[in-house]
């Protein structure tokens, strides 16, 4: 809810008790108020200026109620580790930090020890509650994080290379050996999906109902889960990939390239959007925040780099690997190497970022990927001999929006919601680097701006028109020839002055020409004689 600047008083200019009243406001409605109030002081009206004054204590009530729901609906508020003295946040341990937080969030951390099935996947649902696991022999099972309830695991006996899930817990896709497989939470198969050859890597672009993948022969493939509709198929010419992101902004897929190249694509071009070369050797990792305009990437060099994707350049450079990378909702950084896993948080707000966790696994255990929970502060870890997860305060959003992401959602209101999203699925067409062009207008090209000969045509049209107007005979004396001659003479200039105008603007300016500046008598004889006839 968003109304304007608050301004309670009488129909006078700002007095200084009204300006005391208002600074007297609390913090948490202020955020509420959008603009500068009314200057009923200049205004002579005495009906407006009471409608007006009526109008602006209602934005001020609405301010206040904004704020005391929030009081009520959102009490929680983001908490970070803090240390005291010489300590450090990053030298605390998990066991530490269990210690001291509440019963319910101590229950969180767990480890699933699976050492014949592994390395494994994950990935959380967009609510949080639901957690699909992976092994790359054929391992899936999808758990209830939130209860830690076992809701279906079955074997299908294949290479398991990526799973996501679809608009809903409900189905998710799996990268098998040969084709990619779409099943339901029973462990049924619904689809075999044979277009998009042998799969690498998933994402589901759920505002769109467009699951995206790439193949060992870097095909880029976009498919409508909805109609069935093969919506793109792309080949991105730069050797075989399986590092692939969507950024959670504008919806763009990134690929990272062997050759250290990062690209950018969208369903409807089959070239792409965007082409960086963000590191000497192959790419390993990519990931992006929230807000759309940093990217995190890391390569083979050693080399963790954060990119500004307003002006495609690099803000930090860290001397430092990972084959994994994910910005939580508030925006820490987690990073894999090895058996080791860093938390990174930008303390500041300057993309500076600094060492926040460190966590390390049993010596021997390869993290293949790490993710964030989202509205909770947890990180789920997969490794080579099962799952993990562990605290990390301040990673997750603490208040959620239920008509975004409810983690206690009903089967009613899942219906409900699925119905919605369908109602509101948008089209391929608009997914754009800056989506904010969305409902704009684009500018004229140059095949639709009309060229001379079309103005001249149409500025003799209008000049006729002008001469054909018949004017209204006046009294005696005021209707002589030389007068309608004239009033005829300044309609046609007033109708060709618009395109005169035109023409001039459309018309390149001629440089004006520089005087050659005298020489000392001493140079003038090495200066190239004009010509003369």
């Amino acid at each position: 809810m968003v109304v304007r600047r608050l301004y309670v008083g009488s129909g006078r200019n700002k007095t200084g008790g009204e300006q005391d009243a208002f600074d007297e406001l609390d913090p948490k409605a202020k955020k509420y108020l959008r603009g500068d109030a009314a200057n009923l002081g200049v205004i002579r009206d005495k009906k407006l200026k009471g409608q007006l004054l009526d109008k602006e204590k209602l934005y001020g009530q609405t301010a206040k109620a904004a704020a005391k729901a929030e009081k009520w609906l959102m009490p929680t508020e983001v908490g970070y580790l803090e240390a005291e003295g010489l300590e450090k946040t990053w030298r605390f341990k998990q066991e530490t930090i269990l210690q001291e937080v509440d019963i319910i969030s101590s229950r969180k951390p767990f480890d699933m020890i699976l050492p014949d099935l592994g390395p494994y996947k994950l990935e959380y649902s967009l609510g949080g509650r639901y957690m699909l696991v992976g092994g790359r022999k054929g391992h899936l099972a999808l758990i209830d994080v939130l209860t830690m309830r076992l809701i279906k695991e079955f074997q299908v006996r294949e290479t398991v290379r990526d799973v996501v899930f679809l608009h809903s817990e409900q189905f998710f896709a799996v990268a098998q050996k040969k084709y990619l497989y779409i099943y339901d939470r029973h462990g049924t198969e619904i689809h075999c999906l044979k277009e998009h050859g042998v799969p690498l890597k998933l994402q589901f672009l759920d505002k769109h109902f467009l699951l995206a993948s790439v193949n060992k022969f870097s095909q880029l493939h976009y498919q409508d889960v909805s109609t069935g509709e093969i919506v793109g198929n792309y080949r991105t010419g730069l050797g075989r990939t399986d590092v692939m992101q969507m950024n959670p902004y504008n919806s763009v897929i990134g690929l990272g390239h062997s050759g250290g190249k990062v690209t950018m694509w969208k369903p409807t071009s089959s070239n792409p959007l965007v082409t960086m070369l963000c590191h000497h050797g192959p790419v390993t990792c990519v990931s992006f925040h929230n807000s759309g305009y940093l990217m995190a990437t890391a390569g083979m060099d050693r080399k963790i780099k954060l990119w500004d994707l307003r002006k495609f350049e690099a803000l930090r450079t860290y001397s430092c690997s990972a084959q994994s990378l994910d910005f939580s909702q508030n925006g820490l950084l987690a990073m894999s190497n090895g058996s080791r896993i860093n938390i990174w948080r930008d303390s500041v707000g300057n993309h500076d970022y600094e060492r926040y966790m460190a966590h390390s696994m049993v010596k021997g255990y390869q993290v293949g990927k790490v993710c964030f929970r989202p509205y909770e502060d947890v990180l789920g870890i997969g490794h080579s001999m099962g799952i993990s997860s562990i605290l990390v305060p301040g990673s997750g959003e603490p208040n959620f929006d239920t008509w975004v992401a409810n983690p206690y959602e009903t089967k009613k209101q899942r219906r409900e919601k699925e119905v919605h999203s369908l109602l509101d699925k948008l089209q391929p067409e608009t997914i754009m680097l800056d989506p904010l062009k969305v409902g704009t207008l684009m500018p004229p090209t140059k095949k639709d701006k009309p060229n001379k000969g079309d103005l001249e045509a149409e500025m003799e049209a209008a000049i006729e028109t002008a001469k054909s107007t018949v004017f209204k005979k006046k009294t005696k004396g005021r209707n002589k020839p030389s007068k309608r001659a004239r009033k005829k003479e300044e309609a046609v200039l007033k109708t060709k002055r618009p395109f005169i105008e035109q023409q001039a603007e459309d018309r390149p300016l001629k440089k004006p020409k520089v005087e050659e500046a005298e020489l000392p008598k001493s140079l003038q004889r090495f200066v190239r004689k004009k010509k003369t006839l």
